[in-house]
């Protein structure tokens, strides 16, 4: 769902706009003046800023050098009433996308904002597809518009020039590996190899031979000289995944190549010295993992000079509707789609869901919705068929406590959600119909649905939903 920004110092106009905006299935802003409209720019990021020219203290004009220097992709339209070939030449020059002057045909607005925002998806498309050709991350890559994910940027900004090592916690799905791309892409590195290890898909002896490498002979099997992951990233980056699952042994030697910079491959008798940046992620506690005797303390300390802690998916929904969009970019390409648009309604279910395969789990539910859609927009109907099959179901449900415990009103409440999305599908949104099939009176019901924000979205201009049907009783059983 795109963000759109309405700065008019008009109330009327500014509240017109809005609900116009919205009806058309955006995300709507409004700041009633410039100033403003200036602290939501620097704080927020909008696909669209729609502006009057004329303004008290601070102009339209002024808000249009504020979008081009805080946020360069974003689009501006210009609004006036006091139309001049000066004012929109100027405007022009600063970067506005168009210029409309009052009184305006809605339609013309509209249609103006449809191409400009598709203008701007195909712009990300080309640059994505280019980026995807050339491989690795880099930062501006990283789709995080909420406030955890901008604190996370700061941070991989900070750092990515440095020497220091990194350590990236989180949970699995996250994007960990992304954002150690991301770092590597913005270092002084970049040109040098970015190699990847995970340290729990393999047994000792063979993650042994991986990152140090061996000698021939050294083993049955080692018919010749190989070298290891720290030898192919010398200059480079050596990303560790799961790095809380390395055993033991394997941890003593990573310790020395981080204190004295070399190693030695096995059978071998010389040192060889690398220089190389580590950076390290897991999904552990480590600081558990020391305390328990699972994981050397000194290597901790070695690998934690920079933590990151990347958030799960559930506490920065509002990257959820960006991440779709950029999900649906690539797979159009990929499996020869064409498909544009996500309905609020079906947006809102995305956003609600606790997604505990984090932006993996999404993507890959994702590709299962735009498989199996055959439209040109996702909706409702498609996300709930994908979200309902018996894997998602289970998803949703722990089948133990795990160790650090759960939060139960959470789980209660996600079924409880889940299941009144199913008796309002299976009864075609009539509530009065799917009440009784949950056995429950329409007060209660439309507690629940109030509760969890659930509405169906209507075209506009349709009449309201029928759901005022007087109070029958408590609930039965």
């Amino acid at each position: 769902m795109e963000k759109i920004l309405v700065v008019d110092d008009e109330k009327s106009m500014r509240d017109f706009l809005s609900i116009m905006l919205k009806k058309e299935g955006y995300s709507v802003t409004a700041a009633e003046d410039g100033e403003t409209a200036g602290r939501l720019i620097r704080k927020e990021m909008f696909d669209l800023v729609l502006t009057d020219v004329k303004m008290p203290r601070i102009s339209g004009l002024q808000v249009l050098k504020t979008v081009k220097e805080a946020s360069p992709d974003t689009l501006v339209l210009m609004i006036t009433a006091f139309a001049s070939t000066e004012t929109a030449i100027e405007a022009m020059k600063e970067g506005a996308y168009d210029y409309l002057s009052k009184p305006f045909q809605i339609d013309e607005v509209k249609m103006i904002i449809r191409n400009a925002l598709e203008k701007k998806r195909l712009r990300t498309e080309n640059q994505l597809l280019k980026k995807k050709v050339k491989g690795a991350a880099a930062i501006e890559d990283i789709i995080g518009r909420s406030g955890p994910m901008q604190n996370v940027m700061q941070v991989v900004k900070k750092v990515a020039d440095t020497q220091s090592n990194v350590l990236i916690l989180g949970e699995s799905g996250t994007g960990k590996e992304l954002i150690a791309q991301a770092i590597h892409s913005d270092s002084q590195r970049k040109d040098k190899p970015f190699v990847t290890v995970n340290c729990s898909a393999l047994p000792e002896p063979l993650l042994e031979s991986e990152l140090f490498g061996h000698m021939k002979g050294s083993f049955t099997g080692a018919h010749v000289n190989k070298p290891g992951l720290f030898e192919v990233a010398h200059e480079g980056t050596i990303f560790l995944d799961e790095i809380g699952d390395t055993p033991p042994g394997i941890q003593a030697k990573l310790l020395r190549v981080l204190e004295e910079k070399e190693f030695r491959r096995i059978g071998g008798t010389q040192n060889i010295r690398v220089d190389v940046r580590i950076i390290a992620a897991t999904n552990k506690d480590l600081e558990k993992a020391v305390a328990e005797g699972t994981f050397r303390e000194d290597l901790y300390y070695r690998l934690d000079v920079i933590p990151i802690h990347l958030p799960p998916l559930r506490e920065r929904v509002e990257d959820i509707p960006p991440l779709v969009r950029h999900f649906l970019t690539i797979l159009n390409q990929g499996l020869n789609k064409k498909i544009r648009t996500v309905t609020p309604d079906a947006m809102k279910i995305l956003q609600s869901h606790p997604w505990r395969g984090n932006v993996r789990e999404l993507e890959n539910m994702i590709e299962r919705v735009v498989a199996l859609t055959t439209g040109d927009t996702i909706e409702l109907k498609d996300v709930m068929e994908c979200l309902q099959k018996p894997a998602a179901l289970k998803e949703s449900v722990p089948a133990s406590i795990p160790s650090e415990g759960l939060d139960l009103d959470r789980v209660i409440g996600d079924l409880e959600k889940t299941f009144l999305l199913k008796a309002l599908e299976r009864t075609n949104w009539v509530k009065r119909d799917a009440a009784r099939l949950l056995r429950l009176n329409m007060r209660s019901f439309r507690y629940r649905l109030e509760k969890h924000g659930i509405r169906k979205h209507r075209e506009p201009g349709a009449p309201p939903d029928d759901d005022s049907e007087q109070d029958d009783g408590p609930d039965t059983p």
